[in-house]
């Protein structure tokens, strides 16, 4: 690929990810081209559907997560790593519509490709879980399923909070059903 037409594609990427993020799939191939300052011929030249821009939005968003959960894992103490990774993907998918849809599944059609990427982070998050559990700071009836559930109520949980002044508090809380419980005194 050309050098332009690589900054097309990044340009296009970067102002679908913004209108994705805020307004959903419902934007439109046109809108996106003028956001991004270029024509709609370049946008449909380097993704022919709308699904296909989403899907590619979505594929750098899983592959930005990915890079931070390996990051996680060579962390010192991957035990502890866990945490911090989840409040990341919360504060993530708590800006960024299309992150949450993908995450849920809600309505989104995906490729073999995509699927794999999807299933490479499920695969490093598992071992950041288990990581976790063995350092004895989640739960150890916890699985994969259980984690994504818990991290989709924190992400709602934020979406829906009106007090604006402690960001990240219910997602923290939320987050928090994944420790252990201390045994009762």
């Amino acid at each position: 690929m050309r050098a332009d037409a690589r900054r097309n594609r990044a340009r296009v990427l970067e102002a679908a990810s913004q209108a994705f993020a805020t307004e959903g799939i419902g934007v439109s191939l046109d809108e996106v081209a003028r956001r991004a300052g270029v024509g709609p011929g370049t946008v449909h030249r380097h993704f022919p559907t709308k699904e296909a821009l989403y899907e590619a939005v979505v594929v750098d968003h899983l592959e930005h997560l990915i890079v931070q959960a390996r990051e996680a894992l060579k962390a010192d103490h991957a035990g502890s790593a866990l945490f911090p990774f989840l409040r990341q993907l919360v504060h993530e998918a708590g800006t960024k519509q299309d992150l949450t849809e993908a995450l849920d599944g809600a309505g989104v059609t995906l490729t073999d490709a995509t699927r794999q990427t999807a299933a490479e982070l499920q695969r490093i998050f598992a071992e950041l879980l288990t990581h976790a559990q063995e350092a004895g700071v989640v739960r150890t009836d916890v699985d994969g399923q259980d984690a994504q559930a818990i991290v989709l109520a924190a992400v709602t949980a934020e979406r829906r909070r009106a007090d604006r002044t402690r960001p990240g508090r219910l997602a923290d809380l939320v987050l928090d059903s994944l420790r252990p419980s201390e045994p009762a005194r």
